[in-house]
């Protein structure tokens, strides 16, 4: 029997103001708690309520035999927590049914797998404890940000406990080979690969809807007749999307949330096809050949290469300042400090300073910024006040403490 393994990954970053020069050493403020309220108000109603009752009834319907998998990013669970419990006790709910499992990554949604070995060990070990915490679970299977993945990330992952890891499907290393079966990364003891059918992903994510497109519109049987029209000898087609793709980057009109609901039955109706969750497809395959990945890659680029965040000098600058003032930090052991430092990691806030290219839609409707210039600025504004601030404070012998934090969250 072949599977379908279908995952969602959910995140969204902090808000962060429009943080002046003028504001440095004055005010340590760095975030929009208003627009933070609005962002996951607006993410609750429009996607997260509705595609989460979907899948629920999809489950329900189809006698416990729909499966789905979810990456939760720790600030997500942190923004969701504090503005809208409600969504929580919604995925709760989801993970009960057996049907639902929740993957490993950075709590948040950092790109540390390529700065510091340390800090990707010690957000992983945060976002597992996380949702052990919420959910009991503990995570096998683990989605590094935006699909970022090499031969040495596979096997820090792998050290960590992790028993899968999801990524791109890229042919140059593929070589000709099937992407829709399981692989393992090279070396003795390498992790088990989930690889990311590109084209039925986005033809999910990015053209349904499309009226432009020859295949418009595209309802779930003839999304199903694509997936039985692989050989019945396939192993896995893995099938991975932005949960906001329901709901947010496509409205209730466009009938993606029918799609959705009418997805499971249409694809279960043919017996030799099944959905099965990561962690269940690791005790289905044993034998797995190696895909050899020597250069990092994501799913976020054209090309299929990690280098869209750092594609330009302002990238790449501020990223080598995010990250050098770890140790300053650590060894400054401010609980407030080091939370700032972590929250200003997210991927999101560097891709909002790529340029020369077009951003996918996730990023088109939830960048409050309007050009690459500008968010730039903000950012290494508050950046320099983080550190200014450290800085000062260590200079003047006032260590900080737990009792006298340096800067105050909001």
């Amino acid at each position: 029997m072949a599977s379908i393994c279908l995952y969602f990954k959910v995140h969204q970053p902090y808000q962060l103001k429009r943080y002046a020069t003028g504001e440095i050493l004055k005010s340590h403020q760095y975030e929009d708690v208003e627009a933070d309220a609005a962002c996951i108000n607006k993410l609750a109603d429009v996607c997260f309520l509705p595609a989460n009752k979907v899948i629920l009834d999809a489950i329900k319907a189809n006698d416990f035999a729909f499966k789905v998998s979810f990456s939760i990013s720790g600030v997500m669970l942190d923004l969701l927590e504090k503005y809208r419990p409600d969504i929580i006790a919604s995925f709760q709910q989801l993970v009960n049914t057996g049907c639902v499992d929740i993957l490993g990554e950075t709590y948040y949604h950092s790109l540390s797998s390529l700065h510091s070995a340390k800090e990707f060990e010690r957000q992983v070990f945060f976002h597992t404890q996380k949702i052990k915490q919420l959910f009991g679970i503990e995570p096998v299977v683990f989605r590094n940000t935006e699909l970022i993945h090499d031969n040495n990330i596979a096997a820090s992952v792998r050290r960590m406990g992790f028993k899968g890891l999801l990524c791109e499907g890229v042919q140059k290393f593929l070589q000709g080979n099937e992407v829709n079966r399981m692989y393992k990364s090279p070396g003795e003891d390498g992790i088990t690969l989930f690889l990311r059918n590109n084209s039925l992903s986005d033809d999910i994510s990015f053209r349904f809807g499309n009226q432009e497109w020859q295949e418009h519109p595209l309802t779930a049987e003839k999304f199903a007749t694509w997936i039985r029209s692989h050989s019945t000898q396939t192993e896995v087609i893995n099938i991975f999307l932005d949960y906001e793709t329901f709901g947010l980057y496509k409205d209730i009109a466009s009938g993606i949330f029918d799609f959705l609901a009418a997805l499971p039955t249409a694809i279960l109706h043919n017996k030799n096809w099944s959905f099965e969750t990561a962690r269940e497809l690791l005790a289905d395959h044993t034998d797995y050949p190696v895909y050899d990945v020597n250069q990092t890659i994501s799913w976020d680029d054209n090309s299929r290469q990690a280098c869209v965040w750092s594609e330009n000098a302002a990238q790449h600058n501020t990223l080598k300042k995010l990250y050098s003032i770890e140790n300053l930090i650590i060894m400054n052991n401010d609980p407030v400090t080091t939370e700032y430092w972590r929250r200003l990691q997210a991927a999101d806030y560097i891709y909002y300073m790529a340029d020369g290219r077009s951003m996918h839609e996730g990023n088109r409707y939830l960048n409050p910024f309007s050009n690459s210039d500008d968010a730039c600025m903000y950012y290494r504004n508050i950046l320099t006040d983080l550190e200014t601030t450290i800085i000062q404070k260590a200079l003047a012998g006032t260590k900080s403490s737990l009792h006298q934090p340096i800067l105050t969250l909001y």
